[in-house]
């Protein structure tokens, strides 16, 4: 049996004549910087996900940093986010000169726990990132309560959780246009993934649209003229025709990815001494990863899954604040108990369009009978 973590391949295959029609397109209208077909993307996910403003960029990572510097904080601010998450959210905060200041995580969500967020405020402190882990939205209720009182600003990374909503009364908002920016990867294996690299600014703001949009083209609205310094962060054409097909599907795609992760929750429910992923009643969850916790022995399901050809994953194996280039050199080793917990139980399994009850019969057969040798 052919189980893969993620199946692109076989995505793709579903869709490849619409796929393969509109890279000819671009090649045949040699459109491959900006242009029509970054328009048509740019507009469709502005729709998809009801936001002013869709800045599309060269990356998930090139988002984030374009989204700091349009908001241009002083060298030295302190910006609060998780410790749990892949390195780019805490690495451009580094990069730009600000300081990426850890808080700890919800055992339950794996996000940023709000209840914490006030005592790591202080008078440098400009902005949170919160960051929807897994394709589960933050409280972000909570997050913006606690901004607004504070007068912080919000920068949501989107980048696992595209398709996810909060709901704030009786109205439902998508992940990553709550705050006053988001942002959003389609690397490859996302929920919404291109062919390459690719990434997405959202506002609702007109000025901040302007600035991240000069950003990240050089500094410069109008060409060979520059009003900033910038960079060069663009979303190429053959990449946004690629995306434009695959968001007609998004919604089917997240509802696989549903009904799979509540395959798993039947076949699991009864196994010892695993936990399965958390949902919260006012949010949804897009599964970009199916996350469970394993109270002991995670490393050696790990390996018992390996030897019977199923692949899984750890995210993430060490917490950025007990990493080396994120040590507060005056401060010393920052303790984040959960976020470091986690990190010894979290264990990812196959999540994918293309899963099929067959392959997640196999997998959980493993891991029961594995864990049972130590219930």
């Amino acid at each position: 049996m052919d189980i893969r973590m993620v199946d692109l391949k076989g995505q793709y295959l579903n869709i490849k004549n619409e796929v393969d029609e509109a890279i000819q397109s671009v090649i045949n209208d040699s459109a491959f910087i900006k242009g029509k077909y970054v328009h048509s993307f740019a507009k469709a996910l502005a729709d998809y996900l009801d936001v002013k403003h869709v800045i599309p960029c060269g990356n998930g990572t090139d988002a984030i940093q374009l989204a700091l510097m349009a908001l241009d904080y002083e060298r030295g601010s302190e910006i609060i986010t998780t410790p749990f998450t892949f390195v780019a959210t805490a690495e451009v905060i580094a990069l730009l000169g600000l300081k990426p200041v850890f808080v700890d995580i919800n055992p339950n969500t794996f996000n940023i726990d709000a209840e914490k967020l006030k005592e790591a405020i202080t008078p440098r402190t400009k902005c949170i990132i919160p960051v929807h882990l897994f394709g589960q939205s933050c409280d972000m209720k909570a997050i913006l309560d606690i901004a607004q009182e504070y007068n912080l600003d919000v920068i949501e990374d989107n980048a696992q959780a595209i398709g996810a909503w909060y709901q704030v009364g009786n109205e439902k908002k998508m992940t990553g246009t709550m705050g006053n920016i988001g942002t959003l990867s389609f690397f490859p294996s996302k929920n919404l993934g291109c062919f390459g690299d690719g990434g997405a600014v959202m506002t609702n703001d007109d000025e901040l649209a302007y600035k991240i949009e000069r950003s990240s083209n050089h500094g410069s609205m109008k060409k060979y003229f520059y009003e900033s310094v910038g960079i060069n962060s663009r979303l190429d054409g053959l990449q946004a025709a690629i995306l434009n097909v695959k968001l007609k599907y998004l919604n089917q795609y997240i509802e696989k990815r549903q009904v799979a992760a509540d395959g798993y929750d039947r076949l699991l429910n009864n196994i010892p001494g695993i936990t399965l992923p958390y949902r919260g009643k006012d949010r949804n969850h897009v599964f970009h990863q199916y996350t469970l916790k394993v109270e002991n022995g995670r490393d050696a399901l790990l390996s018992a899954l390996k030897t019977k050809g199923i692949p899984s994953a750890i995210y993430y194996p060490k917490p950025l604040h007990i990493q080396e280039p994120y040590i507060d050199k005056k401060e010393g080793i920052l303790t984040l108990e959960v976020s470091e917990k986690m990190a010894d139980q979290v264990i990812s399994l196959p999540m994918h369009t293309e899963l099929t009850v067959e392959m997640q019969s196999y997998i959980v057969d493993q891991i029961e009978s594995h864990m049972l040798q130590f219930a």
